[in-house]
């Protein structure tokens, strides 16, 4: 059975049985969380989110890139939210590559160098100060005074807030 056969056989033993609101593509608590990809940062159960009650928003690092502004610019002007909630983690595969020496691997294995940013960071705290300021300077985002940066211990569960600029 592959990885697929098996979270298919989840979602169908799982039915209706996932509590939330599911009548509307607006987030009832109009809030819209940017997280890693990492599988140890569980979204819904750090928050004890339900169905339906904000956005999540994954990419490595969880870092603020063009194409997290375009969901947010989304989730904000045609969805409702109007706070955005920036948590990344310790310990995460980001910070053990570097911007140059992935590109150089990626090149090097499809003889193209990728255009885009890798957004590699050694400061978690840094790079989440980054991606607020990312956020609080979007000229595509007209709510952007509710924003707040934290750092998820992948370790305790705990989360610590990253002081505002």
């Amino acid at each position: 059975m592959t990885s697929i056969d098996v979270l298919l056989k989840r979602n169908t033993e799982l039915s209706n049985a996932v509590r939330g609101d599911r009548s509307s593509p607006r987030p009832s608590l109009n809030v819209a969380i940017l997280t890693c990809m990492d599988a140890r940062i569980r979204v819904f159960e750090i928050f004890g989110l339900l169905q339906g009650e904000a956005h999540v928003l994954r990419n490595a690092g969880g870092v603020v890139t063009d194409d997290m502004v375009r969901s947010l610019a989304l989730s904000q002007r045609k969805l409702g939210t109007r706070e955005v909630l920036v948590v990344q983690h310790t310990n995460c595969g980001l910070s053990m590559v570097t911007e140059d020496s992935f590109k150089d691997e990626l090149e090097e294995a499809g003889g193209l160098r990728p255009t885009w940013a890798v957004e590699a960071f050694r400061d978690v705290s840094a790079s989440v100060a980054q991606s607020v300021r990312r956020v609080r300077r979007s000229a595509y985002l007209p709510h952007t005074d509710l924003v707040r940066g934290f750092v998820y211990d992948v370790h305790t569960g705990t989360l610590t807030e990253v002081p505002a600029e």
